[in-house]
């Protein structure tokens, strides 16, 4: 049900942001070859991997949300982070590009022999802003509803260009001030801006491929919950690990040591359909069942983890003893 969520508001939010994006591309890209601004070019480049990237996303977020097969017994999440850090590296590629493009114009001094910008690419730089900046907060909006890697790696997409835009706006006000320097130094600005998208893209997409616990406050709700059901005398260990979008969940209960096999085994089902239900981002759980000791507070450490090992000795021993007599 969750994956069928996550695929339905990808897809929504991706239909919009491309048909936005391919407009802004067309725009920025007219305006900077007639409004006279190399900065404008560059951002409309920019704008134009968006379409490239929110295209990964969909086909990354569509994978995701196939069922699990027998090669994928534990289902398809990961390739959610694929996506991401296809993206990662198609915005690395882009900014890299772009700085070079700027470094060179510094260098050679190609800048001075550039045409004072129009008014058009004033207005074009400035409606970039207004647009990337709303379909950042849009994006954003949807892959949080969802928990999805790949969209908020899409959102920060916009959001690296609507501040690519601003790089464009003062490139184009510099050149039309008779600062053209300005429009190079604008390339370089908004190439930094990419590259610091990449980056976290990528070490976020990297954290859910390698089993990193989910957040703490998760953590502690799910802490909380287990330790109020009936039954559990205590929580003796919490291990949880991130699967792309999705959480796995692995405890260790403690019960009453006398409990017949199949009340103990009811509690940790109860704990263990109590937590996918409450927990909608949850995807397995697996509990165990270890008898429960009563810690004195005098105990020094250790103590009751010793007490219990001699029990289960002294019960070991009484059962050879029996096994002794009836021969």
């Amino acid at each position: 049900m969750q994956n069928n969520e996550l695929e339905k508001t990808a897809v929504k939010t991706s239909i919009v942001t491309i048909a936005m994006n391919a407009v802004l591309t067309l725009f920025k890209l007219f305006a900077g070859i007639f409004g006279a601004s190399y900065a404008l070019i560059s951002d409309a480049i920019h704008s134009a991997s968006d379409v490239f990237s929110t295209v990964i996303v969909l086909i990354g977020v569509k994978i995701a949300g196939k069922t699990a097969d027998k090669k994928h017994p534990f289902g398809h999440e990961r390739f959610e982070c694929v996506a991401a850090i296809i993206l990662a590296v198609v915005l690395l590629i882009t900014g890299a590009g772009i700085g070079y493009t700027g470094v060179m114009s510094l260098i050679t001094g190609a800048y001075n022999d550039f045409e004072a910008p129009k008014i058009i690419a004033l207005v074009a730089a400035a409606v970039s802003i207004v647009v990337k900046e709303a379909m950042f907060w849009y994006t954003l909006a949807a892959a949080k509803k969802v928990n999805s890697s790949a969209l908020k790696a899409d959102a920060w997409h916009h959001r690296s260009d609507s501040l690519s835009s601003i790089g464009s706006l003062v490139g184009v006000i510099g050149g039309m001030c008779g600062v053209p320097i300005l429009d190079s130094i604008a390339c370089l600005v908004i190439c930094l801006f990419i590259l610091k998208a990449a980056i976290q893209i990528f070490l976020d997409a990297i954290k859910k491929m390698t089993d990193e616990a989910c957040d703490d406050k998760t953590q502690t709700e799910i802490t909380d919950y287990i330790k109020a059901c009936e039954g559990v005398k205590n929580l003796d260990s919490l291990l949880t690990r991130m699967f792309g979008n999705r959480i796995y969940v692995i405890a260790e209960i403690a019960c009453e040591p006398d409990l017949p096999l199949f009340k103990a085994h009811e509690i940790a089902e109860t704990v263990h359909e109590g937590i996918e239900m409450n927990f909608p981002l949850v995807k397995h759980v697996t509990v165990h069942v270890n008898p429960y000791y009563e810690r004195k507070e005098e105990e020094p450490d250790g103590e009751f983890e010793k007490q219990a090992e001699e029990d289960a000795t002294l019960q070991s021993t009484k059962n050879e003893e029996k096994s002794d007599n009836k021969e």
